[in-house]
């Protein structure tokens, strides 16, 4: 028996669902609340113990199984979500047998622990005075010195290193955790020294780096940990251990620059605030925010620097979270509207940080947040302030960066508000710049053609218990033209999260290698069998006929379940007359109906053309 089943034959889904929902009742074969994902009048949340799975009614309109519903609430992996269950069914975790480079990561990570315990104490200590009594004057309280762990590094070159030394971590080993630094000589020495240590933690708490403040006139002013096996400054946010809960809570990520944004905005309960560590976003870095929400504000600083982070952020946000092949990426056009974008900027006075503004007004801090612009209006506002638009060639210009923005909008009501705004911008006809828009627009669909006639590796999901499943992603992942191919495959298809999670992993990885990156180790294991797993000969017209009745037989199974779950709430619900509720179950009865009734002619037509084909 896997370590997967184990815990799945030990884990109960009420019992699950209820550390997270205490007011969960039972509703006759099943418990019901109102949902926790998002805010409701009338309960429409359901676990099904029977089945031991968990469907939102509502607005969700979506469920799973105990894995998923943890991933989902704690904002977490599947790989994190495992060890929460095995942690609290008993279950001992013993992961697939850690490479050489894995043991590696473990112990890097025990050093930068180690590290970081060493200078908080430093901090508190007599020696640390001085620096608390900076953090002081920053209006730093002592609770969030504790919760961020802040700590002090000494001005000598070797007091972390006899430090952890005597501990018994070997002086190679604090080299790979960029702790030390090696002169040509050979001679090491500590990389941070007489500097305000802030620890880097990933999302799930563990510390992977530092940054650190000099506290003289020592440059640089901020000093990262290099590049190590366990940190990669691109791909880290600081503070989203602590922000997770609040960015999924509030369905809204704000991301600042610096260190002490983050720690001021936590101390006034600004929860929902990361960092990106000083950089430009980058796509990991949204890969992450991606996970707990679709909303995200960027309040950097109102200075050439910042505007410029800004805006490849947006870049990053197009890329991450749409499916589009941009060149000029400026913003998402699946989800971007003129009135409510998801992707916005707050424009912060010139010359303060968010640490100043929360500390001098942290209604001023709430009120910049609430008004912060969509993102296109933000990029023309900012690409008008740097031309001379009185000029033909300032015009022009502001034409050649903005029309390709206009482009990418998907919705043709706001496509054309901002073609209406540019030419107004410009003073050019419409009719010009509509006549531009299609040349380019056709120009993007040639390169889109010749991409998707590229041969590509293609990556897909494995489920050892679900042999429908398997064979399902099994095609994906060995035939690459069925990319193309309108499949209507959705993850909720998939009965178990190990299964969904990897489809999902396939569906968002560009390749191979690139979908490994961002499995966890057990999940890791699962693609491996199914890279291998062979198939039997079959024509490309066999393939795609075979994909297609697999997407249909497990929608119908998905519709089948689902009307299962229906049908017996209605029975519940009847039992204790709860009307507005069984209404709108009734609704949903309809739908579904009308659903199966489609998959089970797509099912008799398939069967039609295959007898035809036989005789």
């Amino acid at each position: 028996m896997s370590l997967i089943d184990e815990i799945k034959q030990r884990v109960d889904i009420v019992e699950v669902v209820s550390w997270y929902v205490p007011g969960l009742k039972k509703a006759g074969r099943s418990f019901k609340a109102s949902c926790p994902f998002h805010a409701e009048k009338t309960p429409s949340f359901f676990v099904f113990p029977e089945r031991q799975s968990w469907h939102c009614f509502g607005a969700c309109a979506t469920g799973g199984d105990a894995f998923s519903f943890v991933m989902k609430k704690e904002g977490v992996d599947f790989g994190e979500a495992l060890r929460i269950l095995a942690q609290r069914t008993g279950v001992p975790l013993v992961p697939p047998q850690p490479s050489g480079s894995q043991r590696e990561e473990q112990q890097l990570r025990e050093i930068n622990e180690a590290a970081a315990e060493y200078y908080h104490r430093l901090l508190l200590s007599q020696i640390g005075q001085s620096a608390r009594s900076y953090l002081a004057q920053r209006g730093v309280a002592e609770k969030t010195i504790e919760d961020f762990q802040l700590g002090l590094s000494l001005d000598s070159w070797e007091a972390l290193h006899d430090e952890l030394t005597r501990k018994g971590y070997p002086g190679d080993m604090l080299l790979a955790a960029g702790l030390l630094v090696e002169k040509e000589q050979g001679r090491v020495y500590d990389r941070f020294r007489n500097r305000l240590m802030f620890p880097i933690r990933g999302a799930d708490g563990r510390v992977v780096g530092f940054g650190a403040r000099a506290m003289d006139d020592s440059l640089p002013k901020y000093l990262n940990s290099p590049q190590t096996p366990v940190f990669d400054k691109s791909s880290t946010l600081y503070g989203i251990d602590r922000a997770k809960s609040a960015i999924r809570k509030q369905n809204l990520a704000i991301v600042v620059e610096g260190y002490m944004d983050v720690i001021m905005a936590h101390q006034y309960g600004f929860n929902n605030v990361v960092a990106s560590l000083g950089t430009a976003l980058t796509e990991k870095q949204v890969g992450i925010i991606k996970k707990l929400t679709k909303n995200l504000t960027l309040a950097l600083d109102a200075d050439a620097a910042g505007e410029m982070a800004m805006l490849r952020g947006q870049e990053v946000i197009s890329q991450t979270f749409g499916q589009l092949t941009s060149v000029s990426g400026w913003t998402d056009a699946k989800y971007e509207n003129p009135y409510d974008a998801h992707w916005k900027v707050a424009i912060l006075p010139q010359g303060k940080d968010p640490d100043d503004i929360i500390r001098e007004s942290a209604e001023q801090w709430q009120h910049l947040v609430s008004q912060a612009t969509p993102v296109i209006e933000y990029v023309f506002n900012t690409v008008a302030s740097k031309l001379d638009l009185t000029d033909l060639k300032g015009k022009s210009s502001a034409v050649d960066q903005l029309l390709p923005v206009v482009k990418e909008i998907g919705d043709p009501v706001s496509q054309a508000h901002y073609l209406q705004k540019l030419c107004r911008l410009v003073g050019v006809d419409e009719r010009e710049l509509a006549s531009a828009l299609r040349r380019l627009k056709g120009s993007a669909r040639l390169r889109e053609k010749r991409e998707l006639e590229q041969p590509s590796i293609l990556i897909s999901s494995l489920l050892l218990t679900d042999p429908l499943a398997e064979y399902c992603l099994s095609l994906l992942v060995r035939y690459p033209h069925l990319r193309s191919l309108p499949l209507g495959l959705s993850p909720d298809f998939f009965h178990h999260s190990e299964a969904r999670q990897l489809f999902l992993a396939w569906r968002d990885s560009a390749d191979l290698d690139s979908m490994r990156g961002t499995l966890d180790g057990f999940l890791r294991g699962y693609l491996e069998v199914l890279v291998e797993k062979p198939l039997p000969p079959m024509s490309e017209k066999e393939q795609e006929e075979a994909l297609g009745d697999c997407v249909r037989r497990l929608r119908e199974r998905w519709l089948k379940d689902l009307k299962a779950k229906e049908e017996a709430l209605i029975s519940d619900l009847q039992d204790e007359g709860s009307t507005a509720e069984l209404e709108e179950l009734q609704q949903l009865g309809v739908k579904l109906n009308t659903e199966l009734c489609e998959v089970f002619l797509q099912g008799k037509e398939r069967k039609t053309k295959e007898q035809r084909y036989k005789e």
